[in-house]
């Protein structure tokens, strides 16, 4: 009784030490407003590009940038702008972004009448991106496919480490659209297809990006993108109409950042694009009546590029820059990243003055943004010195790295169990992802489309050099074989081909992503299937690795390999990790977060409807994928046995037990994820086929057993209705592990 009542003493404490720093620095923002001329607050809510603080064009690779003191003063004492973001063109060295930011937040501190800290945000999303030397972790897609969320955070964790060593607070990530459409661009960005999933993704990536209170010299705020659904283009390319009933929004879309937000996110990048013919920049009930109303969202909503000028130069709703910008400030939006033009500032002012936008919404949006800068501390510390920061770029964080990816890597076919491959051998190291980084890393790797070679750095290994270390530089054969799209010497890889014993083939799509990276075609490039097509000829066995933004289309060269092994963008790790999967260093353990399709006209999710089964025949064999949501193979064997429920009946107010015993009954250690999924029998809204309820990955040495134990709540069962209300209905319920299932009934 003693302990219990000290630790309800220790928690009253800490909940009333925490209500008083709430209020104190409520207290201080209330002050803070009190004093701003409309200038001032109007400034709070602009972002601009680096560009228009620099000599000449910050966007030119060629010049080194350099803060323009005229300008950074017109823009910080004449305009009274609060967020500045980007990088040039290219990845810049520590050294440099201190220079730029120290410039920057000196101005603001010193010449400035109320002395507001700068927020300067950068697009971090898979590590410090955009600072060279810096840990590049697998892509969103890639840590996904681990399923273990306690990887996720070490890789925010070390990111937000990072970003905030090169003096930057704020970052541009995590994405938390749903990959259900795998034409789209951005595909890779994400964590899968499935909300539970991506919210627990989600999750721990925004815990380790901002922690328990992201006052903290490591820890940075995070940016939920793009709020919401965002990547459920009806035609498959980026920023196009989406259509999508509100129901269907709530219950997938919205999940992972409802919560997300309840974990204490901060701010939420908006959907660029237009739902149900309304641009979410300028929809007052996703924006203000869903966002700050319903989900309680405390901290502040930003455009993305140019997003408010779209609405009358795109969109076409406003009929000028001034309509657009009433439009979308009314609608909710806090900040702008105008980002190229203080034309916003003058013109929102004008409006505030005409009355067109009321004073109480400049103050809101003021209000969050001043929010998040004093819970980021800037204040008092808007950057801190580089040397309290030893483990940038370290080879702990390196190790952390490859653990990642090795778990991300998803072994989807092992035909004879042809892998792991005996390192006595010799091979063939082929394909256009073979020796480059940049399909290991993708987009958004020191330049925004991630095609350049220059910034790469020369101390991380391509997928031939490491191989060429994990068996011997006399045992491997290269010959690149193709481009991306075109034949450069596929005979001379087929002649290679003839004096080893095995062909590992790896395929890549050009990094990519937005406006350029949408494809017409989602099969695989012609000449990269034909590089297969004509090795496969030579009768050697061939191993086949994909690195790839998203599942190219492959039904036709995947018959003729004996193994396929998914790698995503794996990050400057990837080429380390790949080639320790292929020889058995490491066991496999990843699953495909999203349902690879077999053919280009034929996509559905894993969670698909009955009536999607239907085949031509009026049968019900239409769902076949090349990979289902899930899969992934390993070097060892799981066996599922005594899957139990503590009970076949529950009500409301009750919960049930569900274990599963799992046995490693193969030869060697490996990670298993157990997934549990759960069937609504019938229901008011058509129910889907199954939907993911909970997983938990297991280690298991040889002829070890384990018994996994999941809580299912009724609120677990609900489902979204036809008034856009969550709802747990009663009836029959079944739940599912591997092959094995059991029912219950939910009674009311």
């Amino acid at each position: 009784m003693t302990l219990k009542f000290i630790s309800a003493s220790l928690l009253c404490v800490f909940c009333t030490t925490l209500n008083a720093q709430q209020n104190d620095t409520e207290a201080k923002i209330d002050k803070l407003i009190s004093s701003m001329t409309l200038e001032e607050k109007v400034g709070q809510m602009t972002q601009l590009t680096l560009a228009m603080v620099c000599k000449g064009e910050a966007f030119d690779d060629k010049k080194n940038i350099e803060i323009d003191p005229v300008k950074l003063d017109s823009v910080l004492l004449k305009y009274h702008v609060g967020s500045i973001l980007n990088t040039g063109t290219h990845t810049l060295p520590r050294e440099k972004w201190y220079e730029l930011i120290t410039q920057i937040q000196k101005v603001a501190a010193e010449k400035t009448r109320l002395k507001i800290p700068v927020l300067y945000g950068v697009d971090a999303i898979h590590g410090a991106t955009y600072t060279q030397g810096s840990t590049l972790f697998p892509q969103e897609l890639a840590m996904a496919a681990t399923w273990n969320p306690s990887l996720v955070e070490k890789a925010g964790a070390i990111s937000a480490y990072e970003v905030r060593a090169s003096a930057i607070p704020w970052n541009f990530s995590p994405v938390l659209d749903l990959a259900r459409q795998p034409l789209w661009s951005r595909f890779f960005e994400t964590f899968g297809e499935d909300p539970y999933l991506a919210t627990q993704m989600g999750n721990a990536i925004v815990q380790g990006y901002q922690g328990k209170d992201f006052n903290h010299p490591e820890k940075v705020a995070a940016c939920l993108k793009h709020y919401v659904g965002y990547s459920f283009a009806f035609s498959g390319k980026d920023r196009t109409p989406i259509l999508m009933p509100e129901r269907l929004l709530r219950e997938y879309y919205l999940v992972p950042f409802q919560n997300a937000i309840k974990n204490g996110a901060m701010t939420v990048m908006v959907n660029s694009t237009e739902i149900n013919g309304t641009p979410v920049h300028a929809d007052y009930h996703i924006l203000t009546e869903i966002l700050k109303q319903e989900l309680n969202f405390q901290g502040f909503a930003v455009t993305d590029w140019e997003d408010i000028i779209m609405l009358h130069t795109v969109h076409k709703i406003a009929p000028t820059y001034k309509d657009a910008i009433a439009m979308a400030i009314n609608a909710g939006i806090d900040m702008s990243m105008t980002p190229l033009d203080v034309s916003f500032c003058k013109l929102l002012t004008e409006l505030v003055k005409e009355g067109k936008v009321p004073i109480s919404r400049i103050d809101d949006a003021v209000r969050r943004i001043l929010r998040v800068k004093y819970k980021l501390g800037l204040f008092e510390h808007p950057y801190y010195e580089m040397k309290s920061y030893p483990k940038f770029g370290s080879a702990e964080f390196a190790e952390q790295n490859l653990q990642t990816a090795l778990e991300s890597i998803t072994l989807l076919k092992n035909k004879n169990d042809i892998l792991p491959l005996s390192k006595n051998k010799k091979v063939l190291v082929t394909g256009v992802a073979a020796n480059s980084l940049n399909p290991l890393n993708g987009a958004w790797t020191h330049t925004w489309q991630g095609v350049e070679t220059k910034f790469n750095p020369t101390n991380k290994k391509t997928i031939l050099q490491a191989m060429q270390d994990e068996i011997g530089g006399d045992k491997v054969v290269f010959v690149q074989g193709t481009d991306y799209d075109k034949d450069l010497n596929i005979a001379l890889a087929v002649k290679e081909a003839q004096n080893v014993d095995y062909i590992i083939v790896c395929l890549g799509e050009k990094p990519s992503t937005e406006k350029p990276g949408d494809i017409d075609d989602l099969t695989m490039d012609k000449a990269q299937l034909n590089l297969v097509k004509e090795l496969a000829k030579t009768g050697k066995p061939i191993i086949l690795v994909l690195a790839e933004n998203r599942p190219r289309i492959i039904s036709e060269i995947e018959p003729l390999v004996d193994a396929v092994v998914m790698t995503y963008h794996l990050g400057n790790e990837g080429g380390r990790a790949i080639p320790e999967i292929i020889f058995g260093d490491v066991n496999p353990s990843g699953k495909l977060p999203f349902t690879y399709p077999r053919f280009t006209g034929s996509f559905s999710t894993y969670d698909y409807k009955a009536s999607e089964t239907r085949d031509q025949t009026f049968g019900f064999n239409e769902i076949n994928p090349q990979y289902t949501f899930g899969s992934g193979l390993s070097y060892t064997r799981f066996q599922y046995s005594n899957l139990t429920i503590d009970k076949n009946k529950i009500s409301e107010s009750d919960s049930i037990k569900v274990s599963v015993e799992v046995t490693n009954t193969g030869s060697r250690e490996g990670k298993e994820v157990v997934q549990l999924y759960v069937r609504d029998e019938y229901a008011s809204i058509t129910p889907s086929n199954k939907r993911l309820k909970g997983f938990s990955k297991v280690n298991l040495k040889a002829g070890e057993s384990t018994v996994v134990t999941f809580i299912i709540h009724p609120k677990d069962l609900a489902f979204v209705n036809a008034k856009n209300e969550w709802l747990t209905e009663a009836g029959d319920f079944t739940v599912m592990i591997d092959k094995m299932s059991k029912g219950f009934l939910l009674s009311k």
